[in-house]
């Protein structure tokens, strides 16, 4: 694993970090600012309907949830692992607020009640392994719109021109608790599209110091590759693209180069 020697000396745990949404959330939680206004940003500019409701599919803890719901908004969201829902609805209800999350694929729901937008911000779209699963991810959120309702979508292209990130380090603490996280690119097979991750929290207490350590495999898109995939579900068009840097006024074209790329869909 490519990190410095005095991080080695670390006791290493395998098992996967979804498993710890205490530590999880303390990592993506500390950038929900920028994502948190850019969703408002987004909705100001582009939903052609009053926004209320609001669906995160594979919401994980849900850190961005809690913020909307703060925010007014009526919030709800599903995620395979148990653990990390029962983490977003405790700190839901701790805040007054009901527990709308679920345990659910996001390949294949069905919400009671049609929502004004939806959005998934980090890359969670490409832990779907094949074709069929994020087809029938975009059936399931064009089915769960309303008419003139938004999807945000954000995740990782792969470059077909220029140099790729190959691995990003972010840093978070709360209290005594710091948290190091690692992903690194393992292996890129764009013939079977798939990326093999590697990832790990570094977590360190006053009394303790570990390291845990996880592997996912992520499909790959060429910016062509999102193209003809979006193509097939008519009913949710592209109204504009941005990237990672979350600036409203700055829209991006999509191209061979392009690498962090968040998509704005409508339902017609």
């Amino acid at each position: 694993m490519p990190h410095d020697a005095a991080q080695t000396r670390s006791p290493i745990v395998h098992d996967h970090l979804y498993d710890y949404p205490k530590y999880y959330d303390l990592v993506f939680a500390s950038d929900w600012k920028a994502e948190f206004h850019f969703l408002q940003q987004c909705i100001a500019k582009h939903a052609q309907r009053p926004v209320r409701r609001m669906f995160e599919p594979a919401c994980g803890t849900g850190r961005l949830l809690i913020k909307l719901a703060s925010a007014g908004f009526e919030v709800s969201g599903n995620d395979l692992n148990q653990r990390a829902i029962d983490f977003c609805n405790d700190r839901l209800q701790r805040h007054g607020f009901p527990a709308t999350a679920v345990v659910g694929d996001m390949s294949a729901f069905r919400l009671p009640r049609r929502v004004d937008a939806a959005y998934n911000m980090i890359n969670s779209f490409r832990h779907l392994q094949n074709e069929q699963l994020a087809d029938d991810h975009l059936k399931c959120v064009e089915r769960s719109l309303a008419k003139g309702g938004l999807y945000i979508l954000g995740l990782h292209l792969t470059p077909t021109r220029g140099a790729r990130v190959e691995d990003e380090r972010w840093l978070a603490r709360r209290g005594s608790l710091t948290v190091e996280s690692y992903m690194w690119s393992k292996e890129l097979d764009l013939r079977r599209r798939q990326e093999r991750l590697g990832m790990s929290f570094d977590v360190r207490t006053p009394t303790r110091t570990r390291r845990i350590v996880d592997e996912m495999i992520y499909r790959t898109y060429t910016a062509a590759q999102m193209e003809r995939l979006l193509k097939k579900r008519s009913a949710l068009r592209v109204v504009a693209t941005y990237d990672f840097l979350y600036d409203i006024e700055a829209p991006i074209d999509v191209g061979p180069e392009s690498e962090d790329v968040v998509y704005v869909l409508e339902k017609s």
